[in-house]
């Protein structure tokens, strides 16, 4: 047995399942014990009750048949205790973990997080959207906001040219072009032009053209790639200092402010990217030598491995897996005792459960405290949903059917309409096999 919504919030009715036949028997317009324990009281030849670890279902199969074998689904054992482990997760941790970088030094990691290559950004994101990645995954990755790569995704890479090389072409083309007026300056003055003649034909003044005919004179700009101080110059010592001791932008912010600092907080933070970028890729530790790099770890990727693989999360390598285990041993406890549970329950081992939930209890957490105390009010059932083999697939897989049949009527059906067409398709399909 299950409920199913007849309508969501306000009324729910219960589906009753042959578990031998696999057809639906009856439905019933409330989940009320009375009502369902007068149900299951019409039938005295029932022997065994599949249901999940609502109460109400226990109650009236208790009072309808005493002693009768009743079985608590694995599925909902399992959804309790990842529900009780995720609450705890999102109580306890914030949304994203600072752990030591693990993967800086990499020269991939190293070339992503460096602004100026666009076309490698933009790749780069698009790839990790068609693999299953959210938005907000990616703008970790990538040390970005969310817009930057909603922006991102939006772009074609092949119409888009990367920023560095746009720049340095046009870099190399300006050089090449006054290096062929530098060549023509030098070779109409080897041909005895006088240099008051040549600037009125090149349009440059004559001690522009002296400097062309200086043998040690080059094209190259010394300024070029030379940083321009600006307001934050005065104040830039201390603000990596006070971001290595942890402190948020803003307060650093204020402090300097009451200094003279006269630009925004935009600006420290576009600084510490700058920084963090140089001190990387040109291991300059001079420049931030308290600066200790930190990489980000979500805690949703915390919460899936709960339920799912390492391999099976994009968001969390291995090193940061074990680099979080490291500095949390808490949660390497905890993943240690859900496997636990995965093993009793799959391998039908019963006996083991007393032990394992006063191994949970150790940890002291409220949480998982109220999933077992729900699991010991339902032990029978519980013990008997991991040795026999039912379950209560086939009453969640009717509830679904029953779904798409109000879809079809498109919610427009009294229940007695919704109970006459599901009890009717189920007698034709009996009836053809």
């Amino acid at each position: 047995m299950d409920d199913f919504a007849i309508r969501k919030r306000f009324s729910y009715g219960t589906v009753m399942v042959d578990l031998e036949t696999h057809r639906i028997i009856d439905l019933i317009p409330t989940r009320n014990t009375e009502e369902v324990r007068a149900w299951l009281a019409t039938y005295p030849n029932i022997e065994v009750i599949s249901r999940d670890g609502a109460q109400i279902y226990a109650n009236a199969s208790e009072k309808s048949h005493p002693g009768i074998v009743q079985v608590s689904d694995r599925f909902h054992m399992i959804k309790g205790l990842t529900e009780a482990m995720t609450k705890y997760i999102i109580r306890e941790f914030p949304a994203r973990l600072e752990i030591p970088a693990v993967s800086t030094n990499s020269e991939e990691h190293v070339k992503l997080i460096n602004q100026r290559n666009h076309v490698d950004r933009v790749r780069f994101a698009q790839t990790k959207k068609a693999e299953g990645m959210t938005v907000n995954e990616i703008a970790l990755l990538l040390h970005s906001s969310v817009k930057t790569i909603q922006k991102y995704l939006k772009l074609d890479t092949d119409k888009i040219e990367d920023k560095v090389i746009a720049r340095e072409a046009n870099h190399r083309l300006a050089l090449q072009q006054k290096q062929e007026e530098v060549n023509t300056a030098r070779k109409m003055a080897c041909d005895g032009i006088p240099i008051e003649q040549i600037a009125k034909e090149m349009h440059h003044t004559f001690k522009t053209i002296q400097n062309y005919l200086n043998p040690s004179y080059s094209v190259e700009n010394k300024h070029y790639h030379a940083r321009i101080p600006g307001k934050l110059a005065p104040y830039e010592a201390e603000v990596i200092k006070l971001r290595c001791e942890g402190m948020t932008y803003p307060c650093i912010h204020k402090i300097i402010s009451e200094k003279g600092y006269e630009g925004s907080v935009a600006s420290l933070r576009m600084f510490i990217q700058k920084e963090r970028i140089r001190c990387v890729s040109s291991q300059k530790e001079e420049a931030c030598s308290d600066y200790q790099p930190k990489e980000y770890v979500q805690r949703r990727s915390l919460t899936q491995l709960i339920y799912k693989g390492l391999d099976d999360v994009k968001t969390i390598s291995q090193e940061q897996y074990e680099q979080v285990l490291k500095l949390y041993p808490m949660i390497a406890d905890l993943y240690v005792t859900i496997k636990e549970f995965y093993e009793i329950i799959y391998s039908k081992h019963e006996e083991k459960l007393d032990a394992w939930l006063v191994k949970l209890e150790k940890f002291n957490i409220p949480e998982l405290q109220t999933y077992v105390n729900g699991i010991r009010q339902d032990i029978v059932a519980v013990k008997n949903g991991i040795a026999m083999q039912y379950n209560n697939g086939l009453a969640e897989g009717s509830v679904n059917k029953l779904k798409v049949i109000k879809r079809i009527m498109y919610g427009r059906n009294s229940f007695e309409l919704l109970k006459a067409k599901v009890l009717l398709h189920e007698q034709f399909c009996c009836e053809i096999n």
